[in-house]
């Protein structure tokens, strides 16, 4: 792997280790070892990558089959998760009721079932479309779909206690 190359992918480690974080609920020290193993992973099969490919997507992929194959099975999940560090800091200070929603949305977010927790970030934290959450879990795109709606409609409810028999349109 050229210097060059290094520098594509040193621009996606902060993303990675983010989403790491997220999938081992915030065991710094193991989100470090998942991003550790997907770049040398990545760098030991730099030449199976499709240029001019999504580099991104690739890296996604590489470190969500890794924690999917080698760490989900080992990690002993905690019963409190806190993923703040997802949520980018506010300009302004939140008034208390702005920290009671964001606490009930952290909460609701925290409690989804793994496959839903996953395909919610990767779609609305780290922007990656339908398709692309699909080809880095590994599942057809209307799963990503149908848990993207349930993930959607679970922290809505936990938070704002609305459901599909609200009448309110779920977006």
């Amino acid at each position: 792997m050229k210097r060059s190359s290094f520098e594509l992918v040193e621009t996606h480690i902060p993303s990675l280790r983010r989403y790491a974080l997220v999938l081992l609920r915030h065991d710094e020290p193991r989100a470090d070892d998942l991003v550790q193993d997907c770049l040398e992973r990545a760098m030991s099969r730099w030449h199976l990558w499709r240029r001019p490919g999504n580099l991104r997507g690739w890296l996604f992929t590489i470190l969500h089959n890794i924690y999917v194959n080698d760490v989900a099975r080992a990690v002993a999940r905690p019963d409190v998760v806190e993923i703040q560090d997802y949520f980018p800091a506010m300009a302004v200070p939140p008034n208390q009721a702005d920290r009671i929603q964001l606490r009930e949305v952290t909460a609701a977010i925290q409690e989804l079932p793994d496959p839903q927790r996953q395909t919610l970030l990767l779609v609305t934290m780290e922007g990656f479309s339908y398709d692309e959450t699909a080809d880095i879990t590994g599942v057809p795109i209307g799963t990503v779909m149908s848990r993207l709606s349930r993930a959607r409609e679970k922290v809505r409810a936990a938070s704002w206690g609305e459901t599909r028999e609200s009448g309110r349109r779920i977006t």
